[in-house]
């Protein structure tokens, strides 16, 4: 992202892991030290310091800063996740915004704690109020508003359901997409999140006249869902942010929706992207296949 612009985007890219990641320990892991035959800690106790000292990968479970957005990771957790448009926000917005924002985030950040269950739903209610309201008016150039590129999004959405992650909900909007997702064992929300930004940008970019770099804001936002009732406050949202954008009468109606797809009916099995390549015959997409570590 060029420095100008980087500058006026809320959220900006940094390093997954740094000085302000407030790791979880993880008990159940361990390091083999070398072997001190000149005395000193016996190896058994010093592998049990190692492992109380060990920090887990934060992207797994953990408090981190990646940019501004706070970001708390919960092994096997649930995420309420929204990846929009770079450029959406212009900086007299996000500046507005921002302000709003760090009174919620100031005493997280100050402590480098993992924010509250009350100051989680405070942000929810923020960006769901301020943020996603305005993307839902569709300012600036909506690319997604192209049925075939939407249609693309939605194919990267659903591509690995099942192997890598299962989907509670998803919807893709003009110029952003929320999805209800919870990882498989062995990958991150990061990786998830980077993938499918990475091959759709890419692959947009095939079919727009002139490329736009980039494609996605590098910071997504996350919610970590933490009972029965977040996750269908979160699912709720998702599938009827289509209706409260004024785009569709009912969430079934919107082809781009998890509401859609669940449709018994032709319209529905015909108005996507097959979910995976061995069903169609098809390879699986280089850009997919590739988990990158790079957070998202």
């Amino acid at each position: 992202m060029p420095p100008d612009e980087a500058r006026n985007e809320v959220a900006q890219a940094s390093p997954p892991a740094s000085s302000s990641t407030v790791p979880v320990r993880d008990p159940g892991s361990h390091d083999t030290p070398r072997t001190n035959s000149g005395g000193g800690t016996p190896p058994e106790l010093a592998a049990g310091t190692a492992a109380l000292h060990k920090q887990p990968d934060p992207l797994i479970s953990g408090f981190h800063f990646r940019g501004v957005l706070p970001h708390l990771k919960k092994e096997s957790g649930t995420y309420f996740a929204t990846f929009r448009q770079a450029g959406t926000l212009p900086k007299e917005v996000l500046l507005r915004f921002k302000q709003e924002r760090d009174a919620i985030l100031q005493q997280a950040r100050a402590a480098k704690r993992p924010l509250t269950w009350h100051e989680q739903d405070e942000l929810f209610r923020w960006y769901s109020s301020r943020v996603d309201k305005y993307l839902d008016a569709g300012h600036g150039v909506c690319y997604l508003r192209d049925p075939d590129l939407a249609e693309l999004v939605t194919g990267a959405i659903r591509f690995f359901e099942g192997q890598r992650y299962e989907l509670r909900a998803w919807v893709v909007m003009l110029n952003h997409a929320h999805v209800v997702v919870w990882p498989m064992p062995g990958h991150t929300l990061s990786d998830i999140l980077h993938s499918w930004k990475s091959y759709t940008s890419h692959e947009i970019n095939k079919r727009l006249p002139q490329k736009v770099v980039p494609f996605w804001q590098s910071e997504s936002y996350e919610h970590l869902i933490r009972d029965d009732d977040d996750l269908h406050r979160c699912c709720h949202y998702t599938l009827i942010n289509p209706v409260n954008a004024g785009l569709c009468v009912r969430p079934e109606d919107w082809k781009w929706s998890s509401a859609h797809v669940a449709q018994p009916s032709p319209a529905a099995s015909c108005s996507t992207v097959p979910v995976r390549g061995p069903e169609t015959g098809g390879e699986t997409p280089p850009q997919l296949a590739g988990g990158d570590a790079c957070a998202t």
